[in-house]
């Protein structure tokens, strides 16, 4: 279901809807859902409503002063912010949704340990000003882009043309870090290839970290999703996601030069 478009959200509720799930911006092609406009959904449907906030982090965008009644956060991304934990949260404001969440909290046992309890912490000190970092440097990366010629398309919402930008200005402090191209004329191999000569991006799956990854969706985060299904929401071949790490600027983009220059 295509969650950019309010409506399409509303004609897939039915009198069973008992959840409705979004992630803003989604991965990887960066699709804005209007959060405040679902949320009028979901409290008219009487359905709880729970956001995806891992690619924003607090520091962008606050769901729950939106209208959603849960926010989950990828806490290995942003909120620690080094890649060295793995972690999950659900934030609430409501006491009895905060006790039922507990209750299979405590039952399944899914707690962290105190050691990755402190590095998130430690993360969360800084996530102000590596936020900061992360949007300065995502927007000089993908304005380098923006026009290169090898470059078939670019998925960045600060760009006026993005069809969520007006959601993202209305939504988000800023536009992030996360930026995803797909490549002019390479296949699957080519790609991969070029994916493989950064020196400055690491080729790894995970993002949101202080250093700067690049990830091959198609062979990587979604290689488990059929060739057909993610290629009909742009999941290509030749997409690659960068996560736009807190680098000089110049030397990311000397090493997309490089990298793309081969």
């Amino acid at each position: 279901m295509n969650t950019s478009d309010p409506e399409a959200v509303k004609a897939a509720v039915t009198d069973k809807t008992k959840l409705i799930w979004v992630e803003t911006p989604t991965n990887p092609t960066l699709k804005l859902a209007d959060i405040a406009a679902i949320a009028e959904i979901a409290k008219a449907s009487n359905a709880l409503y729970a956001v995806d906030n891992t690619f924003a982090s607090p520091y962008l965008q606050n769901p729950l002063d939106l209208g959603a009644d849960i926010v989950m956060h990828s806490v290995t991304k942003y909120l620690g912010g080094h890649s060295d934990v793995v972690m999950g949260a659900l934030i609430v404001n409501d006491d009895e949704l905060y006790k039922q969440l507990w209750f299979y909290y405590n039952a399944c046992g899914g707690t962290p340990g105190p050691q990755d309890a402190f590095l998130v912490l430690r993360g969360i000190k800084t996530l102000h000003l590596r936020m900061k970092a992360h949007c300065e440097n995502g927007k000089a990366v993908a304005e380098y882009l923006k026009n290169h010629p090898k470059i078939e398309k670019i998925y960045w919402p600060g760009f006026t043309d993005h069809p969520g930008h007006d959601v993202a200005k209305k939504q988000m402090k800023d536009f992030g870090g996360m930026v995803s191209i797909v490549l002019k004329g390479a296949d699957l191999q080519e790609t991969f290839r070029i994916a493989s000569q950064f020196k400055v991006f690491t080729l790894a799956e995970s993002l949101g970290g202080v250093e700067s990854l690049i990830n091959h969706p198609a062979t990587m985060t979604h290689g488990s999703i059929p060739k057909e299904a993610r290629e009909k929401v742009g999941v290509v071949d030749n997409l690659l996601r960068l996560s736009v790490g807190v680098e000089d600027a110049e030397d990311l983009i000397a090493d997309l030069e490089q990298a793309l220059g081969k």
